[in-house]
């Protein structure tokens, strides 16, 4: 199909895009966990371990945003996803959609999927690379 075909043309930019948007939705994670901020109805407690995750989503989060570093910080936010998927989520229930954890599963994958594609358009590790 032509049509598809020359889309392929645009592969860096929507990569570009996709990158950008989850790193949006990941630091207003990371925001919220650690400032609150949007305001939640049920605000979290900062154990060490919601304090380590706030720092990797939202420092993580703008690191990937401005595509800077994104393979190896795709790595660790992947990981971090996949943790909380097992421990947080995973217990309450075999399927992601009864168990809340279809987020988390939905973070891991595209982070992996930035391990192997890289940052596409828009990027600092362009300009680093160069």
């Amino acid at each position: 199909m032509k049509l598809f075909e020359s889309l392929a043309q645009y592969r860096p930019q929507a990569l570009g895009v996709l990158r950008i948007m989850t790193a949006l939705q990941f630091i207003e994670h990371g925001s919220q966990k650690l400032f609150n901020f949007p305001v939640s109805g049920q605000p979290h407690a900062l154990t060490g371990l919601t304090t380590a995750a706030g720092i990797l989503e939202f420092a993580g989060g703008i690191l990937l945003a401005l595509g800077l570093f994104t393979r190896p910080v795709a790595f660790l936010l992947a990981g971090e996803m996949a943790i909380a998927y097992f421990t947080a989520h995973f217990p309450r229930g075999f399927f992601p959609v009864n168990n809340g954890g279809d987020l988390a599963i939905s973070f891991c994958f595209i982070f992996l999927y930035l391990i192997f594609a890289g940052s596409g358009a828009f990027a600092l590790d362009n300009r680093r690379n160069a």
